[in-house]
């Protein structure tokens, strides 16, 4: 009902910057409400980077990404995007955009994202 796909990852040298794009595409009767950001390092689980509540006007993130990343959507919630600056080594992973079609306030919990991108691998060299 709900696909997403995710663009704009690459390499990028330590200091750089980099903007991640999610093109969302659904059926007219699903509703998608909190969008957000994960993401999972090699060896490590997926953890949460950022979010944008439902009505837009809320965003959340990481406390190791805060000041440097931001997260934002178009207001038809077609597009979600993450630019990202000053990237260091340790912002190396696959990213992948999520979708709530559950109107709730957590935002931060993997399991409570119905649909998910097939993820971008972003590299930090230092």
């Amino acid at each position: 009902q709900v696909q997403l796909v995710e663009s704009g990852g690459g390499l990028v040298q330590a200091g750089g910057s980099l903007r991640l794009s999610c093109a969302v595409s659904k059926h007219r009767t699903t509703s998608i409400y909190n969008m957000a950001w994960f993401r999972r390092a090699p060896g490590k689980d997926r953890e949460f980077v950022a979010a944008i509540s439902w009505g837009g006007s809320m965003t959340y993130y990481a406390d190791s990404v805060e000041y440097r990343f931001m997260i934002s959507r178009d207001d038809a919630k077609t597009t979600l995007e993450l630019q990202m600056h000053n990237l260091k080594p340790e912002d190396t992973a696959v990213y992948y955009c999520a979708v709530d079609t559950i109107r709730r306030t957590e935002v931060r919990y993997p399991t409570q994202y119905d649909y998910w991108g097939q993820g971008t691998q972003v590299t930090v060299s230092s």
